[in-house]
């Protein structure tokens, strides 16, 4: 049973993603790719301290760091890569065909992810049913992408 809340959060970051590789997109083409991917981690570095600091969470959860997978951490490496692709791609092809193939590649990834449980995170069965969402979204991509 989907919950709407968390479906509507998870929309409203889609939403954001769209606007955060627009306005990447307009700060590398004034600043550069490596040094706008700098500033815009700086920047969400700054904010997620803020908002820790704010709601009084503390830092006292890093002393648990030592028992968190390596491969976890490999977040902030793929935030520069996510970066890095989206200044660079978006004012080539722009907003909309960026995010098309973001969004194809996102899917087949989570699918994947979901079928085979990995990376610590629940594994939910695969039908065949999904199949034909990935290529009907697989299709409706390839109608956006033409010029």
């Amino acid at each position: 049973m989907l919950n709407w809340m968390y479906l509507g959060i998870a929309a409203l970051s889609g939403a954001a993603m769209a606007l955060q590789g627009t306005f990447n997109a307009a700060l590398g083409k004034v600043l550069g790719i490596w040094e706008s991917t700098l500033l815009v981690h700086i920047i969400g570095t700054l904010t997620a301290l803020l908002i820790i600091i704010g709601l009084g969470v503390g830092l006292a959860n890093f002393n648990k760091i030592s028992t968190v997978p390596w491969y976890a951490l490999l977040g902030g490496v793929l935030n520069v890569l996510i970066i890095y692709a989206i200044v660079r791609t978006i004012p080539q092809i722009g907003v909309g065909n960026a995010t098309t193939a973001i969004i194809v590649a996102q899917i087949l990834t989570a699918v994947l992810i979901d079928n085979l449980g990995a990376f610590g995170m629940k594994k939910f069965e695969f039908h065949y049913m999904d199949i034909l969402g990935i290529a009907l979204l697989a299709a409706g991509a390839r109608i956006l992408l033409l010029d």
